[in-house]
């Protein structure tokens, strides 16, 4: 979509995308290894950028057509986790990759609506990650107002209320 204020698509630098999340971290280099490892997408090694005592001020890692940039944790500064959407080819595979690697399973691959799967993790940094993936002819669930599960919001909602308490974690 294009608008007065945004720039087109093909007009962001480096064909990057108008809208690129940053997270802020403990330990970015790990974030970065897991990261690459769930989605099997490199870090992009001329955007890395270390301070002198070795802490990452900027890196990131191309996911489809977005940059997912990152940075350590300073001292002072609060660590800002993200709420991160990304479409992939199965849910479960790659909730299966990530849980294998310290993520915690917020929502099992569920049917969502318009023949869309829905998985959900947590992974040991707070980013919370929603994982869609197609499924052609699956049915739309059944809403909890009307007999069916109430998982898919049941489950966001349990997570982020955990999260709203100091110290705690799934």
């Amino acid at each position: 979509m294009t608008t007065p204020i945004l720039l087109a698509p093909g007009s962001v630098p480096e064909v990057g995308a108008v809208l690129n999340p940053f997270v802020i971290v403990d330990d970015a280099a790990a974030f970065i290894e897991f990261t690459s490892e769930v989605f099997g997408v490199p870090e992009t090694a001329e955007a890395r950028t270390s301070m002198p005592d070795g802490k990452l001020i900027h890196a990131q890692l191309r996911l489809g057509t977005v940059d997912l940039m990152v940075a350590d944790r300073l001292d002072g500064w609060p660590p800002r986790p993200g709420l991160l959407q990304v479409w992939v080819h199965d849910a479960a595979e790659v909730l299966q990759r990530a849980t294998t690697l310290g993520a915690t399973t917020v929502t099992e691959p569920l049917p969502f609506y318009g023949e869309i799967t829905l998985a959900r993790m947590l992974d040991r940094w707070q980013n919370l990650w929603w994982l869609w993936s197609p499924a052609p002819g699956q049915p739309d669930p059944l809403p909890s107002w009307e007999g069916g599960s109430d998982a898919i919001f049941g489950t966001l909602d349990e997570t982020l209320k955990s999260l709203a308490t100091p110290g705690s974690r799934l």
